[in-house]
């Protein structure tokens, strides 16, 4: 192999909408060169990846046949050759050069506009290796018919094998390779951060990994782990940016100031840290680490070819000597003859994971393991409704009885009269607890019963698309009998989530089976929903989840009392009720203070206390005068007030409220 970059590989390759047919040609093309789709020619813009899956390619192909040549060269490397060739008189010599090359690899030929010899040479080089039954793939920043100045004969060449796109990640994907270079990396962000560094507007893969690279560096230089918010502002903010640029050197990067003068060259001749080893031992050990050396470096060589993970036989290799590595090697080939077992039997009883990154990675034998076991049990199954939300506890009242019997209804009949419902309210009037209680009651009934958040249904999507596994993804949700979405408003903006839960939506409501879906934004207002999904939504029972009335605040506040005191005090149940609250979470969090403050002064919680902790008012008993002159008390406020005339205490609490006359 020729110029082939290490790195480049289909497993360090992450697949998403944007590039999944681009993909799935190149790796035809690698599993059988010359034999369909040549040429093959893929165009994008500059930092989409067209050379990673370039050299994936020759990576792949020449993992699967050792013995096949395989060449990558740029068009300015292309142009060089011819010229030179050209100048010396040589140019049979060059065509003589790609006779025995099975798979060319041609990067940017787009650099061949307007050279009129160099895409004649191009030609004849494209029919020979044709006719040899030899592969050839081409990549560019643009369709062949828009390379200006491009030969016509070529296009059509190119237009007889494949002409195919790369287009720009789409959110989830955008999130996906983030994830996997952190990982490589070996850094750890906090929630949020690679989603905001993935929303930063860039669409460019290349400059995705230098906005990574600003995060890791900025990380470092700080006391305390990036968050989200920071994450925004450093990417957004060319102040910010700044920071990031005086931090210490990228990893990709030489460190040291730019401005720095060269340090003078010194004539020396070259050290050659091999020889010098070598006149430090004696000859016998020499040999021997020159054998094993060799045989892990072969070994290397090999099992990468075959697309498994080496990390483990490099740092053999990193090692200056082994003890004993003829039984390092013997293991590492034992863990992938497991691997190539567990692959077999996934073949057979779940092919779509039988690609999964787990096969291919012998340092980790457990989790291949633990992937068949997961198939010998019927897959992953998918997240289920929360045991400790049930449909029979959620209270009922004048305020939400249209929501709530609806459920039951769902719950009672089926996918027969409303699919889907959707539920709309704002946070806190209790839209989850109402969703997984209708997902308990399905799930009584029989059946599986998917339950799970917009958050979640995003994250096992980027998740899915690192691991290049959207296939058993999508057979997780498939093969449901009930599927609950709560708070669907979050997939607005993302175009490949709406695009699986669309085609979701469609199956599942084409065989007859129940879909739930919760919302906090109206569906009226939504934005960044696509029309095909929001008519569906809409096609439904739609039905809104108010906040509760003051009498079902209070059942709600009775039953907390009751549960965490020995008795329920009908007046602190309705003072903490009377109170304004926009959602039943509000309200009992009042509740929550008030006997946060009785356990902290060790008393009972009555109303006058809560009065003290909600309102602020300190109430004290009266003072009783020294010498009692009349019934009427001057206070120092000025007011007047008669002990007589005065009530302190009102058993009614709606009795307490005192109309003013206009």
């Amino acid at each position: 192999m020729t110029g082939l970059n290490p790195q480049f590989r289909f497993d360090t390759l992450v697949v998403g909408a944007a590039n999944r047919l681009a993909a799935t040609a190149a790796r035809t093309v690698a599993e059988a060169p010359g034999t369909v789709y040549n040429p093959l020619f893929i165009y994008a813009r500059p930092g989409l990846g067209k050379t990673h899956l370039l050299m994936a390619m020759g990576h792949a192909a020449a993992g699967i046949d050792p013995r096949l040549a395989v060449e990558y060269l740029t068009a300015d490397a292309f142009l060089e050759s011819f010229a030179a060739a050209v100048a010396g008189g040589q140019g049979e010599a060059h065509r003589r050069r790609f006779a025995d090359v099975g798979l060319l690899l041609l990067d940017d030929v787009q650099f061949l506009s307007q050279r009129r010899e160099a895409q004649a040479e191009l030609i004849r080089l494209v029919d020979a290796l044709q006719a040899a039954g030899r592969q050839i793939v081409l990549t560019s920043d643009r369709p062949p018919g828009e390379i200006e100045g491009l030969d016509e004969r070529l296009i059509r060449r190119f237009a007889g094998g494949l002409v195919i796109d790369i287009l720009a990640p789409d959110y989830e994907t955008r999130v996906a390779i983030l994830r996997r270079r952190a990982e490589e990396r070996g850094t750890a962000f906090a929630p949020g951060v690679l989603e905001a560094a993935a929303s930063a507007g860039s669409e460019s893969v290349r400059e995705l990994i230098g906005a990574l690279h600003r995060l890791i560096a900025f990380q470092a230089a700080s006391d305390a782990p990036l968050d989200a918010m920071q994450a925004a502002l450093l990417l957004g903010s060319s102040e910010a940016a700044g920071v990031a640029e005086d931090g210490p050197p990228l990893a990709d990067e030489p460190p040291g100031d730019e401005e720095q003068l060269p340090e003078p060259a010194i004539d020396a001749p070259p050290r050659d840290e091999f020889a010098d080893f070598l006149s430090e031992v004696s000859a016998t050990v020499s040999q021997q680490v020159e054998s094993w050396r060799a045989r892990v470096a072969e070994a290397v060589l090999r099992w990468e070819g075959e697309g498994y993970r080496t990390a483990r036989l490099e740092r053999l290799l990193a090692e200056e000597i082994v003890a004993d590595p003829h039984t390092s090697l013997d293991a590492f080939a034992q863990d992938i003859e497991r691997l190539r077992a567990i692959g077999a039997e996934l073949a057979e009883t779940a092919p779509a994971l039988s690609g999964s990154a787990e096969l291919f990675d012998p340092d980790n034998v457990a989790a291949a393991e633990a992937l068949l076991e997961r198939a010998r049990q019927g897959a992953n199954p998918p997240p289920a409704p929360s045991p400790h939300w049930r449909l029979e506890s959620f209270l009922e009242g004048a305020s939400n009885r249209i929501a709530v019997r609806a459920a039951h209804s769902v719950a009672t009949d089926g996918a027969g009269r409303y699919n889907p419902f959707v539920i709309v309210g704002a946070s806190g009037v209790g839209k989850t607890h109402l969703l997984h209680g209708l997902g308990n009651a399905l799930a009584a009934r029989g059946g599986v019963v998917a339950c799970l958040g917009a958050h979640e249904f995003v994250d096992e999507l980027i998740d899915a698309i690192d691991r290049d596994a959207t296939a058993s993804w999508r057979a997780r949700y498939r093969g449901v009998d009930a599927f609950l979405l709560d708070d669907v408003h979050v997939v607005a903006g993302k175009d490949r989530t709406q695009d699986e839960l669309f085609l979701l939506f469609n199956l599942l409501l084409e065989s007859g089976r129940q879909m739930a879906f919760t919302s906090a934004v109206p569906l009226a207002d939504m934005q960044g929903i696509e029309p095909r999904l929001l008519t569906r939504l809409e096609g439904g029972l739609v039905v809104e989840l108010p906040a509760p009335d003051r009498a079902l605040r209070q059942v709600a506040i009775e039953r907390l009392l009751a549960a965490r005191l020995d008795g329920v005090d009908p007046e602190l149940a309705g003072y903490i009720a009377a109170r304004p609250a926009d959602s039943m979470r509000s309200a009992l969090g009042l509740v929550q203070r008030v006997l946060n403050a009785a356990e902290v002064q060790q008393v009972h919680p009555t109303a006058a206390l809560a009065r003290e902790v909600l309102e602020g008012a300190i109430v004290r008993a009266p003072r009783r005068a020294a010498a009692r002159v009349s019934g009427v008390l001057a206070p120092t406020a000025g007011g007047i007030r008669s002990r007589e005339k005065m009530v302190w205490e009102w058993p009614d609490v709606a009795a307490r409220l005192i109309e003013e006359w206009r």
